[in-house]
C-alpha cells in the first residue's frame, strides 16, 4: 500500500540512432542481424500467461529472401480463441482494481528495456520480418513504441487528474474514470510494430484486459516486444496474444456478450465488415462497444506555384517510397503546377535513379521488398494499369525471383480522376497530375473531392496566403496536415495520428483522445450535510 499523488517521469521523444559507418551501435546491430538470420523462432499463443503450442504451424519467411525462414507461428483454433476471452475476463477485476500508477509502471519499464538492453533485438526483428531498413525499423520498433509507453502514462495521469472544478457548499464532486465493462479486442497491422503494440497496451493502461490478434508477418517483432512486457511485470491474462486468421477469430470474439471495445488498424473493408457485425450483434452485448479504427489513406502532396521545387521532389521520394510506400500515411497522389513540373519531375527521377533496392542487411539500400505475395501481385497489377493507361516516368518493374520486389515507380496521368489517383495501393507507386499554374483554387477542390480517404496530406508553398487558403479548403481532407514537409513521420507527443472520412474514427493515437475511448466515466457526488426536511423553502 502507498499514499501519494504520483506523477510519472516527464517523457521525451526517444533519440533515433543513426547507425552511421563506424558507429559501435551499427556494429552491434549487424551482429544481431547475423544472429537472428541464423535462428528460427517458435512463436506460441499466450493465453492467461501460458504458452500454447497448437501444432497448427504457419511459417514466416523474410519478404526480401524467400529462403530465409524466420519463425514457426502456432495458430489458434476455436478452443484457444474462446480460452483467450475467458482469460481476459478472469484477469479483468484484479487488473482494473490495480492502482493506475502500477499499470503505468509496466509500460515505463518495458520502454526502458527496449531502448536499453533489447534495442538491437527488437530493431532487427522488425528489419527481417517486415523488410524495413535499420533507420525505418529504429524509428518504429524502438523509438515510437517507447514514446507510446512513456507518453501514454502521462496522458493517463492527466485524465485521472481531470476532476470537476466546482463543488457547492457541503458537497464534494468527483469523476471516476472506470475501464470499460468488458474486454477489448485489438487487431493490429504488419507495417508498424509500434502500432501493433500500442493498440493492446493503450486500453490495458486504462485498466482494460485485451484479446490481441497480431498479423502473422510481424509476429517475430510482436513476440519480442510482448516478452518485454511480461518481463516488465504484465500480469497473466491482461493481454492475451492469439495468432489466428480474422475469419476464425472475429465471429467468436464478436459473439461474446462481454465484448466492450475494438481497437483496429487495417483495411477499410475489414473495418466496415466488423462494424456491421458489431451492429448486428448490438442487442447481445452488455454494453455499447467502443469502436476505434484507423484504416486506409490516399495521401496527397499539393504544390502551389510558389513551392520550393527541390524540397517538393525530396518529399515525393521520401514520402512515397520509404518503407516501400507501405504506410497508411505514404504520399500516393501528387498535384504539381505546370510552372514547376519539369524541375520537380527531373529531380525526383534523378533521386530515384540513385536509390538502391534489396536486402535490408545491406545498409546501402534505401528500399526493400513489399510484405508478401498478395501485396506483390496486387502492386504488379497496378503496374500493368500504369503501363496501359498512364506514363511511367521511372521504375515500373517487379521481380519475385528472390523476394517480393516492386521497383519504386513514378507515374504521370492526364486524368485527375484516374484510378491510380483514387485507389489505395499501399505500395511504392506514386502518381502525379500536373495542373495549370493558374488553377490553384480548382486544384484545392480537386484534392478535397478525389479520394474517400482523409488521413494525411501536405501542401508546399512559399506564399502565406496560399498556405492559409489551403488550411481552410482542405480542412477535412486530412487528419494530419503538413506544410512544406512530407505527409509521413508523425511523432508521439508532437503530431497525434489519425484521420477522418474513410480513413477511420480519428481518435488520435499518441494523445489523451485515444485513451479517453478506453474509459467509462462515473460522476460521484457526496453530500456532507444531507437535508432532513422534505419541504422546499418556497412551500413555507
Amino acid at each position: 500500500m502507498t499514499a501519494g499523488i504520483f506523477r510519472v517521469p516527464q517523457p521525451t521523444n526517444e533519440p533515433v540512432y543513426p547507425y552511421a559507418p563506424g558507429d559501435p551501435a551499427r556494429v552491434a546491430l549487424e551482429a544481431e542481424l547475423a544472429r537472428q538470420s541464423g535462428e528460427v523462432v517458435e512463436i506460441p499463443c499466450v493465453i492467461g500467461g501460458e504458452r500454447v503450442y497448437t501444432g497448427n504451424i504457419v511459417e514466416v519467411t523474410a519478404p526480401f529472401d524467400h529462403s530465409l525462414l524466420l519463425a514457426r507461428v502456432h495458430f489458434a483454433g476455436p478452443a484457444e480463441i474462446a480460452a483467450a476471452v475467458d482469460a481476459a475476463e478472469a484477469a479483468r477485476p484484479a487488473w482494473a482494481a490495480l492502482p493506475w500508477d502500477q499499470r503505468a509502471a509496466v509500460l515505463l519499464k518495458a520502454a526502458d528495456l527496449i531502448t536499453g538492453p533489447r534495442r538491437f533485438e527488437v530493431n532487427v526483428a522488425t528489419m527481417l520480418g517486415q523488410a524495413k531498413t535499420c533507420h525505418q525499423s529504429e524509428i518504429d520498433a524502438v523509438c515510437e513504441i517507447a514514446d507510446f509507453w512513456r507518453f501514454n502514462p502521462l496522458y493517463a495521469q492527466n485524465i485521472y487528474a481531470d476532476q470537476p472544478p466546482l463543488n457547492s457548499a457541503g458537497c464534494w464532486n468527483r469523476l471516476d474514470h472506470r475501464p470499460l465493462d468488458g474486454f477489448v479486442f485489438a487487431i493490429t497491422p504488419f507495417n508498424f510494430t509500434s502500432i501493433a503494440l500500442n493498440l493492446p497496451t493503450s486500453p490495458a493502461l486504462m485498466g482494460n484486459t485485451v484479446v490481441w490478434k497480431p498479423t502473422v508477418v510481424s509476429s517475430v517483432a510482436c513476440w519480442g516486444l510482448f516478452r518485454a512486457l511480461e518481463d516488465a511485470g504484465l500480469p497473466p491474462g491482461v493481454i492475451n496474444m492469439v495468432n489466428a486468421s480474422g475469419s476464425k477469430i472475429g465471429p467468436i470474439v464478436f459473439d461474446r456478450p462481454e465484448f466492450a471495445g475494438l481497437h483496429f488498424t487495417g483495411s477499410t473493408g475489414a473495418f466496415q465488415h466488423m462494424w456491421r457485425t458489431i451492429g448486428q450483434n448490438i442487442a447481445n452485448y452488455g454494453t455499447y462497444p467502443r469502436i476505434v479504427g484507423e484504416t486506409g489513406g490516399k495521401d496527397f502532396i499539393l504544390a502551389h506555384p510558389s513551392a520550393d521545387a527541390e524540397a517538393l521532389a525530396v518529399a515525393i521520394v521520401r514520402g512515397g517510397f520509404e518503407y516501400q510506400g507501405q504506410k497508411c500515411s505514404a504520399a500516393s497522389r501528387i498535384y504539381v503546377p505546370s510552372n514547376l513540373w519539369d524541375e520537380v519531375r527531373d529531380r525526383a527521377v534523378a533521386f530515384m535513379g540513385e536509390m538502391k533496392m534489396g536486402d535490408v542487411r545491406d545498409f546501402s539500400n534505401f528500399v526493400s521488398a513489399v510484405i508478401d505475395e498478395p501485396a506483390f501481385r496486387g502492386h504488379s497489377e497496378y503496374l500493368d494499369v500504369a503501363r496501359q493507361t498512364a506514363t511511367i516516368l521511372a521504375g515500373g518493374e517487379a521481380d519475385d525471383s528472390k523476394g517480393w520486389f516492386i521497383q519504386p515507380t513514378l507515374v504521370q496521368v492526364d486524368d485527375p480522376k484516374h484510378r491510380l489517383m483514387e485507389e489505395e495501393i499501399f505500395g511504392p507507386i506514386v502518381t502525379t497530375y500536373v495542373y495549370d499554374e493558374g488553377d490553384w483554387e480548382d486544384a484545392l477542390d480537386l484534392v478535397d473531392s478525389t479520394s474517400p480517404y482523409a488521413l494525411t496530406g501536405a501542401v508546399f508553398a512559399r506564399d502565406r496566403h496560399a498556405i492559409d487558403q489551403s488550411l481552410g479548403a482542405l480542412r477535412h481532407a486530412a487528419g494530419n496536415f503538413y506544410i512544406n514537409d512530407k505527409p509521413t513521420g508523425a511523432v508521439v507527443g508532437q503530431q497525434p495520428f489519425g484521420g477522418g472520412r474513410a480513413s477511420g474514427t480519428n481518435d488520435k493515437a499518441g494523445s489523451p483522445l485515444n485513451l479517453l475511448r478506453w474509459v467509462s466515466p462515473r460522476t460521484i457526488k457526496e453530500n456532507f450535510v444531507p437535508p432532513h426536511d422534505w419541504r422546499y423553502p418556497f412551500m413555507g
